[in-house]
Order: C-alpha cells, then sequence, then structure tokens
C-alpha cells in the first residue's frame, strides 16, 4: 500500500489529537463553561505551588498536612475529569451537560471529604458512621467513571476486578481465595484512610510530580521546546540522515519538558518527520525513529515522569540515586538509538542538510576542546564559588546567589539578543548555524541548572527542587520578552509585558491539565495498592508465578516483561508501573534470592518502568504511532511495529541490569571500574543495534551477527563466562559465622544461604544480604543484624529474630536453617573478559571494512 493511500493530519488536527489523549477533549463555546475549564486548573497550579512553598510556614496560614493535601488534589483532578472529558466519543464537545456538571461536583465533595472532616476520621478509625460509607461507596464509583473518561477503560476494568476481589475473595478459586472483607473494612481502607486511594501513589502526584509537570509547561511555554530542536538540528542535521539523528536528541531534550510521549511525538514529530522524508527516509521509517525516540523520553534523567518519584516512596531510596542508577542505561539506550539511525541511512546512501560554513578538522577539534573546557572551568567556579559564598556569607547565601543568577540571566537575555529570533517555522531548508541557534536560548539552561544544583548539591526534597527551579521559570516567562524588546529596543508587540503574561497563564493551566489524567491514575492505582494490603494477594502472587514458572528467574522477567506490555496498551505509564511493580517486584526478589542472586528492588522497579514505557509503541493501541503516522502520512500500524523494532535495543537492557547491576552504578567502587563499566556498555549496545539490523560496516552475514550479539552479551554480562572459570563465591560453614562477621568490613554486607518452609509446607532455599555493623566483636555485630543462632543435631538455626531488625527485613524468620556462609574469593577481574570480546568485534569490523574495500561499495542503496 503506497503512503498516499494515507491521510496527513494538519496542525490543528495533531493539537486535537494532544487535546483529547492528554487533557481532555471539550472546548466549550459558552463564555462561562471556557472560563470554568481555565480557572480551576489555574486555582489547582496555585493551591499546589502554596503546598509546594515554604509560605505556608512562613506566614502561618493555610498549614495542610499530606492526607488534606492529596484529598484536595483528587478533588481538582475529579472535577476537570468530568468537565473537560465527555462521556463517549459521540457526546457533545461544544459544551458541558449538566449530569456532568452535578457528577463533577459529588465527586468533588467525595474527594475533599477527608480534607473536610479530616478530625472526625481521625477519632474514628475503622469505625466508620453511614454518611462514611456513602461518601466513600459514591467516591469509588465516581473516580472509576472519572478514570474510564481521562484514560480510558484499561485502568478502570483492572481496578474494579481488583474491588470485586476485595469483597468477593470467598467465591474466588482456591487458588487466590481470601475470606473476603466488609463493605466498611473495605471502604475504611479504600477511601476513609491512607491506603487505598489516598496512599503512597496519590501523595507523590500531590507532592512531586505536579510540580516537575507544572515545571515542563512552563519550559515548553517559554519556547524551550522549539528551542530545543532547533540546536539539536543545528548541531547534528548535517550528519547522515541527519534530520533522524536530531530528532533523536531533541526528542531526548523535550523529554525534559514533556511528560507525554504523544506530546513529544508531535512537538517534535512536525519538524523531524518532514525532514527526515526530505533526506529519504520513507514515511514508516521516519514516524517509527520519532516513535521511538519520544517514548524514551521518559527514560532521561534528571526528569523521568511520574513512575520515577513513585520509585522514590516504594523503593525507599533518594531521587538523586533513582537518577544515578537510571542514567547509563538511559544514556547506552539513546546512544544506540542514534547509531540505528546511523545504520538506517548507510544502508540507504542517504546524506545529511547541507551546511552553511564547513570547518576542517582542526578547527572542530580545537572548537570541541575549548566547549569541554569552557563547562569544566564554568561548572568549577559555579560549584566552589558558591561554596566559598556559604562559607563567609552564612544565612545570606541565599540572597548574594540569587542576585548573581539574576545577573547571570541578564547576561544571557542581552547575549541572546545579538543574534536573531528562533523561527517557528516547521520548514527548514537550510541547516542554521550551531551557536548562534545555541546563543539564542541559554537561558533556558538556568533552570535546569538550579533544579540539579537543589537536588545533587543541596540534597533538597525532589519537590521543593522543581519548586525553585520553577520559581526561576516563571521570572524567565514573564520577563523575557519586555527584556529582549529592551535590548533590541524594538516595541514590537511579541516583546510586550502582555503576551509574556499570557505564556506565563497558559504555561499554569496547561500543567494543571496535565495533570487530570496523573492525578486520577495515581488514585485509581492506588485501589490495586489497597486491594493488595488488605487481602494478601501478594504473597499469593508470589506462590502463583513461582508454580507456573517453576522457579526460573528468566521465565518470571519475561512473564513480568508481557504483563507490563500488555497492561501498557490501555494504562498509562504511571499506573501500569503501580500495577506491575506493586504485584511482582516482590516476586522477582524472592525467586532471585532463592537462585542464589541478590536483585537490588531499583532493578526489579526499573525493569517494570522500562517495559511500561515501551508499551506506549506497541501495536495495535500505541497512540504515539498513531500520532506520528498522522504527520508522516504512513501506515499507523506498520509504524508502531517498526518502532518497537528499533526499541528492542532498549527492551534487552532491563535483562541485562537484572543480572549485572553494575549497569545501574551499583557496586562500583573506583573510577577506573567506572570508566570501563561505560565503555563497555556504550560498545554492546553499538554491537547489539549494528547485529539486529543486520548491517555494520556492509550487510552482515549470519555469522557475523552471531558474533555481534556474542559480544553484546560478553560486554554486557561478563561474569556469566567468567564464573564457570573463577567461581566468585567460597561457601564457608555456618558455624564460623561469628568469625566471619568479624573480618568483614564494616558497611558491608554477608552473604547468606537459607533453608525455610513455607506456610503450606514446602521447604525453599534462599539467600539474603546481612548488612554488617562497626560494633567491635562478632556475637555483638550479630545481635545488631538482629538474630540469634542455636546449634542443634550440627545444625546452625535461628533461635530468634528481633521485631523491625535487618533480618526481619530480609526474611529471616525462627527455626530456619543456615546453610551456608558465601564470601567472595580471590579471582581475577572479570572485565578481563572485555579484551576477547573486543577482540572479536574488531575482527568482524575489519573482516567488513575489506569486503567492502575490496567490493567496491561506497554507500549501499536499498528500498527500505
Amino acid at each position: 500500500m503506497s503512503e498516499e493511500n494515507f491521510d496527513i493530519k494538519t496542525d490543528k488536527e495533531l493539537q486535537e489529537m494532544i487535546a483529547e489523549t492528554d487533557f481532555g477533549a471539550r472546548n466549550p463555546t459558552g463564555a462561562f463553561p471556557k472560563k470554568i475549564l481555565f480557572l480551576v486548573p489555574l486555582i489547582w497550579t496555585i493551591f499546589q505551588l502554596w503546598y509546594a512553598s515554604p509560605l505556608p510556614f512562613i506566614f502561618n496560614f493555610f498549614i495542610i498536612n499530606d492526607t488534606e493535601a492529596r484529598a484536595i488534589h483528587l478533588a481538582f483532578a475529579v472535577f476537570l475529569s468530568y468537565t473537560a472529558y465527555p462521556t463517549f466519543k459521540t457526546s457533545p464537545r461544544s459544551y458541558i451537560p449538566i449530569q456532568d456538571w452535578v457528577l463533577g461536583m459529588i465527586a468533588t465533595f467525595c474527594a475533599s471529604y477527608l480534607y473536610f472532616f479530616y478530625a472526625g476520621l481521625a477519632e474514628r478509625p475503622g469505625d466508620p458512621t453511614q454518611m462514611d460509607i456513602i461518601v466513600a461507596v459514591t467516591g469509588m464509583i465516581l473516580l472509576l467513571e472519572a478514570t474510564r473518561r481521562a484514560l480510558g477503560p484499561p485502568l478502570m476494568v483492572v481496578a474494579a476486578i481488583f474491588c470485586i476481589y476485595t469483597f468477593g475473595g470467598q467465591f474466588m478459586p482456591d487458588v487466590i481465595a481470601h475470606k473476603g472483607a466488609s463493605l466498611n473494612k473495605g471502604m475504611s481502607h479504600y477511601w476513609l484512610g491512607t491506603e487505598g486511594v489516598f496512599g503512597v501513589a496519590l501523595g507523590v502526584s500531590t507532592g512531586m510530580v505536579f510540580m516537575f509537570v507544572l515545571f515542563g509547561a512552563l519550559l515548553e511555554s517559554a519556547g524551550a521546546g522549539n528551542y530545543f530542536i532547533r540546536t539539536a538540528f543545528a548541531g547534528l542535521g548535517h550528519l547522515k540522515g541527519g534530520p533522524a539523528k536530531a530528532a533523536v536528541v531533541s526528542s531526548g531534550l523535550t523529554g525534559l519538558v514533556s511528560g507525554s510521549s504523544i506530546a513529544n511525538v508531535v512537538t517534535t514529530g512536525t519538524f523531524t518527520i518532514p525532514l527526515m522524508k526530505k533526506v529519504g527516509f520513507k514515511a514508516e521509517k521516519a514516524g517509527a525513529i520519532e516513535v521511538a525516540c519520544s517514548t524514551n523520553g521518559q527514560l532521561m534523567p534528571p526528569v523521568m515522569g511520574a513512575a520515577a518519584f513513585l520509585m522514590v516512596e516504594y523503593v525507599g531510596i533518594t531521587y538523586l540515586e533513582v537518577i544515578k542508577c537510571a542514567f547509563l542505561p538511559a544514556i547506552i539506550s539513546y546512544i544506540a538509538l542514534v547509531y540505528i539511525v546511523h545504520l538506517e541511512a548507510c544502508k540507504m546512501g542517504l546524506e545529511g542538510l547541507k551546511k552553511r560554513v564547513t570547518q576542517t578538522l582542526a578547527q572542530k577539534l580545537l572548537s570541541f576542546v575549548f566547549s569541554f573546557l569552557f563547562m569544566i572551568v564554568m561548572a568549577a567556579v559555579t560549584y566552589y564559588g558558591i561554596g566559598w559564598i556559604k562559607t563567609v556569607a552564612g544565612n545570606f547565601t541565599i540572597y548574594i546567589v540569587s542576585g548573581l543568577l539574576a545577573i547571570a540571566y541578564l547576561g544571557l537575555i542581552m547575549y541572546a539578543t545579538k543574534v536573531p529570533e528562533l523561527e517557528q517555522t516547521h520548514d527548514i531548508k537550510e541547516l542554521p548555524e550551531l551557536w548562534k541557534t545555541a546563543q539564542a536560548g541559554l537561558y533556558f539552561l538556568l533552570p535546569i541548572v538550579v533544579l540539579m544544583w537543589c537536588l545533587v548539591v543541596e540534597r533538597l526534597s525532589p519537590a521543593l527542587s522543581a519548586f525553585w527551579a520553577t520559581v526561576l521559570m516563571i521570572v524567565i516567562v514573564l520577563t523575557q520578552r519586555p527584556l529582549k524588546g529592551y535590548f533590541r529596543k524594538s516595541q514590537d508587540e511579541d516583546f510586550s509585558f502582555k503576551n509574556g503574561f499570557d505564556d506565563f497563564i497558559n504555561g499554569l493551566v496547561s500543567g494543571a491539565r496535565n495533570m487530570i489524567g496523573i492525578g486520577v491514575a495515581t488514585a485509581a492505582a492506588g485501589i490495586v495498592v489497597g486491594t493488595i494490603t488488605l487481602t494478601g494477594i501478594g504473597l499469593v502472587m508470589t506462590d502463583f508465578v513461582e508454580f507456573i514458572s517453576g522457579g526460573n528467574l528468566m521465565l518470571v522477567l519475561f512473564f513480568t516483561a508481557l504483563i507490563s506490555l500488555i497492561l501498557g496498551m490501555g494504562l498509562p505509564t504511571t499506573a501500569n508501573y503501580i500495577v506491575v511493580s506493586t504485584l511482582m517486584a516482590p516476586v522477582i526478589v524472592e525467586l532471585g534470592a532463592q537462585n542464589g542472586l541478590i536483585v537490588p528492588l531499583i532493578a526489579v522497579h526499573l525493569f517494570v518502568f522500562y517495559f511500561g514505557i515501551l508499551a506506549d509503541d506497541t501495536p495495535p493501541v500505541g497512540l504515539a504511532a498513531f500520532a506520528a503516522a498522522g504527520i508522516s502520512g504512513g501506515d499507523p500500524i506498520k509504524t508502531g511495529i517498526q518502532g518497537f523494532t528499533y526499541d528492542i535495543r532498549t527492551a534487552i537492557l532491563p535483562f541485562m541490569f537484572i543480572f549485572n547491576t553494575q549497569l545501574l552504578m551499583i557496586g562500583i567502587d573506583s573510577l577506573f571500574v567506572l570508566v570501563l563499566i561505560v565503555t563497555a556498555a556504550i560498545a554492546a549496545m553499538l554491537a547489539f543495534a549494528a547485529a539486529t539490523q543486520g548491517f555494520f560496516i556492509v550487510k552482515s552475514r549470519l555469522w557475523e551477527t552471531i558474533a555481534l550479539l556474542l559480544v553484546t552479551f560478553v560486554l554486557f554480562r561478563p561474569g556469566y563466562f567468567w564464573g564457570k572459570f573463577f567461581p566468585p563465591l567460597s561457601n564457608e560453614s555456618p558455624t564460623r559465622i561469628e568469625t566471619l562477621l568479624t573480618e568483614t568490613q564494616p558497611g558491608s554486607s554477608l552473604r547468606v544461604m537459607i533453608k525455610g518452609e513455607s506456610m503450606n509446607g514446602d521447604e525453599y532455599t534462599k539467600t539474603v544480604m546481612l548488612p554488617v555493623g562497626d560494633q567491635a566483636s562478632g556475637k555483638a555485630r550479630l545481635e545488631g543484624i538482629g538474630i540469634e543462632i542455636r546449634e542443634e543435631d550440627g545444625k546452625v538455626l535461628v533461635d530468634n529474630v528481633i521485631f523491625g531488625s535487618a533480618a526481619e527485613k530480609v526474611g529471616i524468620d525462627f527455626d530456619q536453617e543456615i546453610l551456608t556462609i558465601q564470601m567472595p574469593t580471590d579471582i581475577p577481574p572479570k572485565q578481563l573478559l572485555f579484551i576477547p570480546a573486543y577482540a572479536l568485534f574488531a575482527f568482524v569490523y575489519f573482516l567488513q571494512r575489506r569486503r567492502k574495500k575490496k567490493e567496491g561499495i561506497s554507500r549501499p542503496r536499498s528500498n527500505q
């Protein structure tokens, strides 16, 4: 089927697609409903800014706790779900029917019930009144309907099934049966407390996610999205398949300002897809490249979508640690996508856009070195300069730093006015100059620098860090136009304060409207979490999954990935992550322990997160692929399939970092090892990309593809083969546990294999890591861990476990047998296997290069 058979959507149709998907499809014509859909999101944003700021404590006014804030947050979300989203596709969009007003108001009251009656509910926990039950039941029903309107039926159906399971447990099959919950108990758990709807997920949406979404909306409103796109084009557009490579980079940068895959596709795709087609990419491939890089935008730190903030609560680590673990996989994933685009361009013999000025190699190297040194110097001056100011100025530091920030902002604005304003047109016929393009918006980097400074250096909470970055962003949005007009000595309307104020208000409203789906998704997903804590289905899932997988960890991982992909076809990434991680993360950790593999919880959560994102372009439901096809004029199903083939490189990463946690920067103890791991990971991903594309220097032969896959596996997981020759652990007698604890460095962990008995009488073994304290003796360290032992018939048994201790947290229980203590052996570093892997990689490279030279192939062309 030729691409002419597919309609290319107009900009207006694409914007309507974003509107329908992300923040409601209604556009009322009446003045009153239009004002309501404008003012309510605006008030919501003002409330969130107040809640995130220190102002309530400064003025001692409207100080609310987390539960009250969650109730208000959900009240706004459900009201806008009923007013901004029509009931059905055939329902009116030009006005809001009376029933939607009524349902919206009732849902708002039910959601805010915890705020208005917080004191009374706190006095009667678990003893609800009839009014409490009526409000809870009504609220649950209306929340499910709000979820259906904002996100479609899948999440509503999943949440409803879990509700049915809670109240009908006694009628379920024996394998998942439970005694069932009463209406009072269920509603108290779901709605009147903080274990269900108003639990951790909604708390993260209220306290963290909103501020980051607002930050992105203000960046987009200020024009940062256009700036990132054009800068990427200026830097990469001249390379082979340059527009496609620019699409990858610009989508990664746009991921900073957009929490939506479809919005990312449309924002960057209207620029990138036509240019990709212009240089020779077919419609489906142009759309697929945009889909692949836009869906992966949520992988890029520091802003990784709502699910990343949920990890902070679910895993119990700081957001900075989440960023550290997620950084390397995200970077190598994007590097591989750029390389895939390069291989596609090589296969088709494509060229990039023509440069205005051509630099010599020496000029390029000099420019790169100068830019790199300049960034290092500026980073050092900033870090040590502010450190010195903090030492000297003390409490006045904030005022001095704010003044310096204002000077930097004014200087960058003045510097930006030395070049023309960036064009808004989508048609780029000639490659813009890189430095002039970058110069036009360098001040957009200041809020991102403030965000990272607050997160990394000051170690502020994610919410407070985003708040201060948003405050600076508000200043930029309000002042950039009039300041540019002043420095340009122009009275043009584009430089008026009024236009800047309009951008500011529109950014506030857009931020809130972008949060509608996230707000109801996290609330509805709380029903799933509440069901698990109320019924104990999580323990049942562990036994069930272990049974169907036969205890094979790899099968469990495939099973988890498949569930994520299937649920992700209908659920947003955030809800998908909550559902799958709540059910499957404990299972993977437990089965890993039973297989002798210690799997960090963050690795499991990132595994689920990755596959939830990949579901965004999985046919036949991937809306991002439909949006890209609307721009390219290609077949949306073919676009989705092609996009998913490009994303296979992202799909293997989660499997690799489950078995090799060094890819998550875990267990790296020196700079040398870090460099080895980073370079090996990048080389492995490039080898995998070449293998899956069937093309390296020339078209690969079968054995070359197999060789590249072998290189990939060895570089990603060298311990697999190394352990066959050099066992990394030796088994020590459990009777020596106190001696071994004495010899172990404080702050490290002791690896212990135990044998126990499950509730149904089945024996199991598992491996646990026990943290070693700094007590003087091994006996004291054992007590610090929280266990007492006894010897009986030549066996070492657990005699006592202290409540709340480290031993209890890892699953040690009374009468379990300590089978062995596994101590690290002194073996050669597994990274030595990188040498033959690199040698094989080089061998394939030189063979293909010689074949290319021999056959006289300069640019292989195909009709792919």
